[in-house]
């Protein structure tokens, strides 16, 4: 693609190193333009790699003008970026719009190795907040509301205000897990309750996303290993457990995403539970929480290296309880390293 437009503050970051909330970035052939508004023109100056920034109050206006002096014929830009108007706006510059879907979120798939090593910093910054808000839950959780656990879990992953999160995290207790995005409620926390805990963190604009499933007792964690007292839930967690582990330790470079996701969902099918696995395995995390590749039993995403994904497989019965394990792996060398 030699002419392309963007206007998603996460893909005009990938481009230049900058972004806000209002700016529209132009590639012309070897050339690149940043436009924005007054409020934002020093930050970009000062931050921008290898693109000229433009001031401007009317940006649409402002990219016209540019494609009309380049004399470009033909631009890229992806639909889900610009509204009707900016792009009937912008055909009267002359130049002929093409759609591509999710063209940032393609480039963007296979990951260099600067930005494996930030979203790996950024899931150790992940992993450190779960285990502080473990001690928090063993030390002040008990008689307190999903509300106010959720609000103490940002907190907590935050670092107080040090950082910013992936997502708004999801605690959820008992039957509120079985809605895998669950809304906090005033549902209490007590001793013997299953809590689902979905979060992440970022480090430089990089993501992370994890989830544990546990049992809320004296000795709350968030490891692997869980035991709890109903053999129902028992039953549940260990298909889970094992979807997860055979689903990284059988992805392979070269295989389509759901043959991946394939593995996890017969196991689970293969059961009891079968149809209460409701959602897709897992998705890439990157710049933003959800992006390719998708693992789903419809995508058809050769799966390469340096992709970086998650895999989260869950099992949800209404009115009783939910379980979701969910960690990012990385592909190295044809194989899934978990991050």
């Amino acid at each position: 693609m030699d002419c392309y437009i963007l206007k998603d503050e996460n893909a005009v970051y990938y481009e230049c190193g900058y972004s806000c909330d209002n700016e529209i970035f132009l590639k012309i052939y070897d050339e690149a333009y940043f436009i924005t508004d007054s409020r934002y023109t020093l930050d970009a100056k000062e931050n921008i790699k290898n693109a000229e920034v433009i001031e401007s109050r009317e940006l649409i206006k402002e990219a016209r003008r540019v494609l009309r002096k380049k004399r470009v014929k033909k631009l890229w830009f992806d639909p889900k970026d610009f509204n009707l108007k900016d792009v009937e706006e912008l055909k009267k510059s002359g130049v002929f719009l093409k759609e591509a879907f999710n063209f940032s979120w393609k480039k963007r798939a296979i990951k260099s190795e600067d930005e494996i090593e930030k979203i790996k910093k950024s899931v150790l910054l992940n992993k450190k907040a779960f285990e502080e808000f473990s001690i928090f839950l063993k030390k002040e959780g008990e008689g307190k509301t999903e509300k106010r656990l959720h609000f103490e879990a940002i907190s907590i992953l935050s670092s107080f205000g040090e950082r910013d999160l992936s997502f708004d995290p999801i605690f959820a207790i008992n039957e509120n897990a079985a809605k895998p995005h669950a809304i906090p409620s005033n549902k209490i926390l007590k001793k013997g309750d299953l809590i689902l805990f979905d979060a992440g963190v970022k480090y430089k604009r990089y993501c992370s996303d994890r989830t544990r499933t546990s049992l809320y007792d004296n000795d709350i964690n968030f490891e692997y290993s869980q035991k709890f007292k109903n053999p129902k839930i028992q039953k549940a967690y260990d298909l889970v457990l094992k979807a997860h582990d055979e689903a990284i330790k059988k992805a392979r470079s070269g295989m389509r995403a759901k043959e991946i996701d394939k593995i996890a969902r017969e196991i689970i099918d293969s059961s009891e539970f079968k149809g209460y696995f409701v959602h897709s395995l897992g998705h890439g995390v990157g710049l933003d929480i959800h992006e390719m590749p998708f693992i789903s039993s419809k995508s058809d995403t050769i799966i390469e290296d340096s992709m970086v994904f998650t895999i989260e497989p869950g099992i949800y019965i209404p009115g009783e309880f939910g379980i979701r394990i969910e960690d990012m792996v990385v592909m190295k060398n044809g194989k899934a390293q978990i991050l």
